[in-house]
């Protein structure tokens, strides 16, 4: 995986696959390309049962400013529909894997709405979120108009999308977008630190919980119980629930295999 142009693709730590946006020239912008190899890096992190979460960062000026403006300025709606952009996005939301974001200054367009398609995000106190999109004649379209209103409520969502301003770390947090507030000497080593928490725990049912939590977001309050009870009783097809519940009797720490 050392194949890449745009991203830079490791493990920090033992269980822990990390991606770090490489565009520093112009604030990590998602170009197609930077898209083309998030799919890939996500991908194989997600097939390789060794990697049990994953951290999405830039550095500590801009996670990413946004989608690259300068590939779509002359395009047209045959160009975009043609283009099909999303769709690399629909793959990285359809990742299994537990992933952090790990934001530090700008998160704004496409960059936030990269944050807002991970599972957790740990935010510097110099971070700032937005969706600009509105200052250069467009609307947000990788999900801005939809997790955002999820995330925040429908007033911020409207204040944010209509005028493009952008809120700080502390406003992200207070309204729900955010995990935690951290120094930004640290708020890389804090996401490490989290998706090692989330890494120790059983694999499957991290999956699985995952899909979980993600589904009330798609269906009925019914539709979700049903799919949480689902998912709960497949559980019990597993050798880690035998294993975490004769760990517990037995009072000692569970040695998880992912089976």
């Amino acid at each position: 995986m050392n194949d890449f142009t745009c991203i830079e693709v490791y493990q920090p730590r033992p269980r822990i696959g990390a991606i770090k946006l490489d565009r520093p020239e112009v604030l990590n912008a998602l170009s197609l390309q930077t898209m083309v190899e998030l799919v890939r890096a996500f991908e194989a992190f997600d097939a390789d049962p060794e990697i049990r979460c994953i951290v999405l960062h830039g550095n500590s000026k801009a996670f990413a400013a946004g989608a690259d403006i300068t590939e779509m300025s002359d395009a047209t709606t045959v160009n975009m529909i043609e283009r099909d952009q999303f769709a690399r996005w629909d793959r990285i939301r359809q990742t299994k894997t537990p992933v952090i974001a790990a934001v530090s200054g700008f998160a704004l367009g496409g960059g936030c709405e990269l944050a807002m398609h991970c599972d957790m995000i740990v935010a510097s106190d110099t971070a700032q979120f937005g969706q600009p999109e509105i200052n250069i004649g467009v609307m947000p379209g990788a999900g801005g108009t939809q997790r955002l209103t999820r995330a925040v409520g429908k007033a911020l969502a409207m204040e944010i999308v209509l005028t493009g301003r952008m809120i700080s770390a502390r406003q992200a947090l207070a309204a729900g977008l955010v995990n935690r507030v951290v120094p930004a000497e640290v708020y890389l080593d804090e996401a490490f630190a989290l998706a090692e928490d989330v890494a120790s725990k059983a694999p499957l049912a991290a999956r699985l919980a995952k899909e979980s939590v993600l589904k009330a977001f798609s269906t009925t309050l019914e539709g979700g119980l049903e799919f949480e009870r689902k998912n709960f009783y497949l559980l019990f097809a597993t050798e880690d629930q035998k294993e975490g519940m004769a760990a517990f009797v037995e009072k000692r720490k569970p040695e998880w295999k992912g089976k």
